[in-house]
């Protein structure tokens, strides 16, 4: 299957641009990590990508995020970043010291709870941004459907 451009691209882009941490929360099977990965590449930054869903990897994140953090040095994608809710202090700690706009970039698929912890940790540092499923219109692209009209004689 090819890759879906979704809407929200140039504006996670943008956020990260001003914010050194974003967190994009939605459903499972949403796009979230697709969507993440091709920015990464397209960004050319030498982001790396961690997933949580490792067990290995989710045991250092989260008995030690300090470490952790040293190993997946920003710019890093982390995947699933509700299983490592430690991570969050020291993140605040790497951008309260200087991490560039764009160095984080998390996702996570249990928007309200992960959403609160974000905020009360990263007040003001981090952008969250909820992706939904994809939409009819970046299903089958730009030029190819019209728009919804309640005209009954077209």
């Amino acid at each position: 299957m090819s890759y879906i451009f979704r809407h929200m691209e140039n504006r996670i882009l943008e956020l990260s641009k001003s914010y050194s941490a974003i967190l994009l929360t939605g459903p499972r099977q949403a796009g979230k990590t697709t969507m993440l990965r091709s920015l990464a590449e397209k960004e050319n930054k030498g982001r790396k990508y961690v997933s949580l869903d490792d067990l290995a990897i989710r045991d250092m994140a989260k008995n030690d995020p300090a470490l952790f953090l040293q190993i997946h040095k920003p710019p890093v994608l982390i995947d699933e970043v509700q299983y490592a809710p430690e991570l969050f202090s020291y993140i605040k700690m790497a951008i309260d010291k200087g991490a560039a706009p764009g160095s984080f970039w998390l996702t996570g698929s249990q928007p309200f709870k992960l959403m609160e912890l974000a905020q009360e940790t990263l007040a003001g540092r981090i952008a969250i941004i909820h992706m939904p499923p994809l939409s009819q219109h970046e299903i089958y692209g730009n030029d190819e459907t019209e728009p919804f009209s309640i005209d009954l004689e077209k």
